[in-house]
């Protein structure tokens, strides 16, 4: 028999997504995917529910329906300071997860180079490998995670096709400051390359620190490939709707690579996820409230049972350092984390290229009973590990 690819050698599954399955398994609170167990707004499911019956439910237009890329960019184009033209900047896609590998794929041919932060989300090593490209880790380094301008510079001398940058940072919380932008920028215009950015995150950023988009910055919304989805500011990551805005010479090359990747994204949601991107600037100020409190309610209880932890500036995810527990394989410990005290983790050797097993990821996108059931059952894993 013909043996399969060998391009997927180098990369499990998903971790996160196998922690899942693990704690599904235990009935354990699941901390480790990063999805909410609240409701979606009520808008969008009253939408939802006269879709159901009045359509569409055939193929929406390749490249987003006309109302919902009309949307898109009316409150894109408010919130980044240009103008988006629905017709010629945007393409919808099946989830920022599409967004990535399509932005991916229209820059990059086999054997570019591309630069990821380390620690990263775990899908942007994959889809340089499955784009034929060859990653360069560059390292944020812990307590606060900021890069090392010369150890980014020598990476950029590699002459990189393309660096993924994640603001706000999954799974340490990072916000990058426009001062680390524009570093990054003018390494990105010295040797030409693009920037990827995933900004999933953009409207969960915790005061003092400000979201400020690549694009937006001096001479950069040509080699700015903004990748985002309504996932996570809508509650709704079950929807796969996501995009790319970019310049049109892009996005019509990521309109071809959509277009064969998945063909389009799910017409109903589209129709009903439109009312979403209609919304005031006081749902995204409700918005942060709601997770700034979130947010402060669990490192509390983190303090309180005395476990040293990130603080993160943005997005909803903490960092927990295991070191006193002992273990040697912070993958198995996750194990033991759902088995024996019944909460889901992620390890965090999964999100760094280099040899970390002692710290592990923990989000609080969930209901406030279930964070305060979750720490009760925390509290007590010095005594179950």
């Amino acid at each position: 028999m013909p043996r399969p690819s060998r391009r997927t050698e180098n990369f499990t599954d998903s971790v996160i997504r196998r922690m899942t399955r693990i704690s599904q398994r235990f009935d354990a609170i699941n901390l480790s995917q990063g999805f909410p167990d609240f409701d979606p707004p009520k808008e969008i499911l009253d939408r939802l529910a006269e879709v159901a019956y009045e359509g569409p439910h055939q193929y929406a237009l390749t490249w987003g329906a006309k109302n919902f890329r009309e949307a898109l960019a009316a409150k894109q184009s408010r919130l980044m300071g240009f103008d988006i033209d629905p017709e010629s900047d945007i393409v919808t896609t099946c989830g920022s997860t599409e967004a990535m590998m399509a932005a991916m794929m229209s820059v990059v041919d086999p054997g570019d180079r591309v630069i990821v932060f380390s620690p990263f989300y775990e899908n942007y090593g994959a889809d340089a490998v499955l784009s034929g490209a060859e990653p360069i880790y560059v390292p944020l380094h812990p307590p606060t995670f900021e890069f090392v301008k010369e150890e980014l510079e020598a990476a950029f001398a590699q002459r990189p096709k393309a660096i993924i940058l994640c603001n706000p940072s999954n799974p340490t919380g990072k916000v990058f400051t426009r001062a680390e932008l524009q570093t990054i920028a003018k390494l990105a215009q010295e040797y030409d390359s693009y920037v990827i950015t995933d900004e999933v995150y953009e409207h969960i950023v915790y005061g003092p620190h400000r979201h400020t988009y690549m694009a937006s910055l001096p001479g950069m919304y040509e080699r700015t490939i903004s990748c985002s989805s309504l996932s996570k500011t809508y509650s709704i990551t079950g929807w796969r709707l996501g995009y790319v805005i970019a310049p049109p010479e892009v996005i019509d090359v990521a309109r071809k690579v959509h277009d064969f990747l998945t063909v389009g994204a799910a017409a109903p949601l589209q129709e009903a996820a439109t009312v979403g991107l209609r919304f005031g600037d006081g749902y995204y100020r409700d918005l942060l409230d709601k997770y700034d409190g979130k947010r402060r309610l669990f490192l509390k209880g983190l303090d309180e049972i005395g476990i040293e932890h990130t603080d993160p500036q943005g997005a909803y995810y903490v960092m927990l350092d295991i070191s006193e527990f002992g273990y040697d394989d912070d993958v198995r410990f996750c194990e033991d984390l759902a088995e024996k005290a019944g909460v889901g983790a992620v390890p965090g050797s999964t999100f760094f290229r280099e040899d970390i097993n002692h710290l592990i990821r923990l989000h609080f996108a969930k209901n406030d009973e279930t964070l305060e059931a979750a720490l009760e059952r925390l509290s007590k894993m010095r005594d179950v590990l």
